[in-house]
Order: C-alpha cells, then sequence, then structure tokens
C-alpha cells in the first residue's frame, strides 16, 4: 500500500478541508509522474513544453498551427510559446513562416528532424505510461479519467 499524502509530507495537523487534501494529493501525483516521464524526454534534450510542442505540431499536420494555437493545446501552459518555438527552431526540430494569407501571422511547423526525434520517443513514452499504471485496473484507470474530467469541470 501506498504512503497517505498527510505522511509523505510529514503533516501533522489536519488538513483544513478534504478539497484541499484532494488538491494536494493530485499536485503531489501530478509532479510524481511528470518527474519521472521527464527523463526519457530528457534523453532526447527536450522539456516536456517542448516535447509537448513537438506533438501538438505533428498532429497538426502539414498545415501547422499558429503560436496562439498551440499554446491553447498545451498541456501545461506555457506564457511564453513564441521562446519556446525559438528554442526549437534553432534545433531544427521546427520550422516557421508567415501565413500566405495574413502576414501578420506566423506558422509553425515540425520538421523531419522532429518527427524523427518524436518517433523515436513514441515507444519509450508509450511503455512508461502503460508501466506507470499497470498496477491499476482498466475499470479503476476509466474511473479516475472521468473524476479528472469532473475536477476540472469539462
Amino acid at each position: 500500500m501506498s504512503p497517505k499524502l498527510k505522511d509523505e509530507i510529514k503533516q501533522t495537523k489536519p488538513f483544513a478541508s478534504l478539497e484541499s487534501e484532494v488538491l494536494l494529493n493530485l499536485m503531489r501525483t501530478a509532479d510524481a509522474l511528470a518527474r519521472s516521464g521527464e527523463q526519457i524526454m530528457k534523453l532526447a534534450g527536450l522539456s516536456p513544453n517542448q516535447y509537448n510542442v513537438l506533438r501538438i505540431l505533428r498532429g497538426a499536420g502539414e498545415n501547422g498551427l499558429c503560436c496562439h494555437e498551440v499554446g491553447e493545446r498545451m498541456i501545461t501552459r506555457d506564457p511564453d510559446i513564441t521562446r519556446l518555438l525559438d528554442r526549437l527552431e534553432r534545433r531544427g526540430l521546427v520550422a516557421r513562416s508567415r501565413d500566405r494569407r495574413d502576414r501578420r501571422v506566423i506558422m509553425g511547423r515540425i520538421t523531419d528532424a522532429g518527427r524523427k526525434i518524436l518517433k523515436d520517443l513514441d515507444g519509450p513514452i508509450e511503455d512508461y505510461n502503460r508501466n506507470r499504471l499497470s498496477h491499476m485496473e482498466k475499470a479503476d484507470l476509466r474511473k479516475l479519467n472521468e473524476l479528472l474530467e469532473a475536477a476540472r469541470g469539462t
């Protein structure tokens, strides 16, 4: 059995509310899952946000997306998508160009090099996802997914 949150964070007083305990537990769990998953991305020299941008642009296809649209699709919000795209472009993983219809809009597209990095990471990331939650029953995973969506109000 896993240690309880109260023991992990060495809290001696009761939580202010059940809601407080649940939110802290959710943040602690998300952090633990993210930290161990980051190690896979670091092997490719990517931060989690860079990895997320590449996945978003791969999913967008040949047309790519403008910065604003990339930002809206991010798992973890990043206030400076432009700088994030700058770093990926310097590495040759993303290419940017002005939109033909509206020259004010700059479109980002994943390059072949970006696709290759993602292809190399697809298997290890999927293995990590499966292994990290393999101790849970499918029905429990479905219920957890529903509860998380409900908590976000979606």
